[in-house]
């Protein structure tokens, strides 16, 4: 999903914003021929993201900045550690050096929580999935992340995927077993033989109306452990099982082990924090 259009896109804006007029510290204070070699260097542990928007970023401020010894997408790396060198015109780097690390930072955050949340379900068969609580505009960096930390994307936006959710049943007037499986089966006719369709619920009660409409998936909303097993089992294989709410490091390995197949889980994007990573001069 992060195509190199996406990346020249974002960048051009972040740079933009950044510095809408030059740079006028290094524009003032750093001699046009001054060159300096720098490395970003890891002041905490992690897992690496972000390193196509670091190199972007310096080659559109000044395409004679090298940047070498990248380490690749989902790197794990320890504090002291040098995750790329950047070399060239000390002006270039020095404007670049901010937006640079503030999308290495934001990623790695997120590759990092997410590969905590894929070690804690490594003895279940669940997978680990992203949602769509990104930042707005940033959506394609912050998935690309959480595959480099090991996890799964859910669906990138509403054009992907069809899914039900409890207030799409209530507009589609779906009050009770009959009308839900009846609302759900004429959404099947409608949509494309390769389309899939996700329905949430909420209680136990629900799952059977809906498999009745062959869904790829139901997504198990909010459900205690025990409705979670009990919901797996119900759903005994006719669909994808898909835990969701309350997913937090303390509770996944629990909900894991109820047999699902797959955890949603929005910390990923919307509660990491970026990592403390520094460009140093050498």
């Amino acid at each position: 999903m992060l195509t190199s259009q996406i990346i020249t896109d974002v960048v051009a804006r972040a740079l933009a914003e950044d510095s809408p007029w030059g740079d006028l510290t290094v524009e003032l204070a750093i001699p046009e021929t001054a060159t300096v070699t720098t490395r970003v260097v890891a002041r905490e542990a992690g897992v690496f993201a972000g390193g196509p928007l670091i190199a972007e970023t310096f080659r559109q401020v000044d395409p004679r900045i090298a940047v070498t010894e990248l380490v690749p997408e989902g790197t794990a790396f320890g504090v002291g550690d040098v995750l790329a060198r950047i070399a060239g015109p000390a002006r270039g780097v020095l404007t670049g050096e901010r937006v640079a690390l503030n999308f290495s930072q934001r990623m790695s955050g997120i590759a990092t929580l997410t590969a905590r949340f894929v070690a804690l379900v490594a003895h279940t068969n669940a997978r680990i999935a992203d949602t769509r609580k990104t930042t707005p505009g940033l959506r394609a960096l912050e998935k690309h992340a959480v595959a480099a930390g090991g996890g799964s994307n859910h669906r990138f936006g509403l054009s992907d995927a069809i899914m039900i959710k409890d207030n799409h049943l209530a507009a589609l007037g779906a009050v009770d077993a009959e009308r839900t499986t009846a609302a759900l089966l004429g959404l099947r006719e409608r949509a494309g033989h390769t389309t899939s369709i996700i329905v949430e619920v909420d209680r136990v009660d629900q799952i059977e109306p809906v498999l009745a409409a062959r869904p790829t998936g139901v997504l198990l909303d909010n459900f205690s452990l025990a409705e979670l097993r009990e919901g797996v089992a119900l759903i005994g294989g006719r669909a994808i099982a898909e835990a969701s709410g309350g997913v937090n490091l303390d509770t996944v390995a629990g909900i894991a082990e109820t047999g699902v197949d797959v955890i949603s889980v929005g910390l990923l994007t919307h509660g990491a924090r970026a990592l403390d990573l520094g460009l140093d001069a050498e």
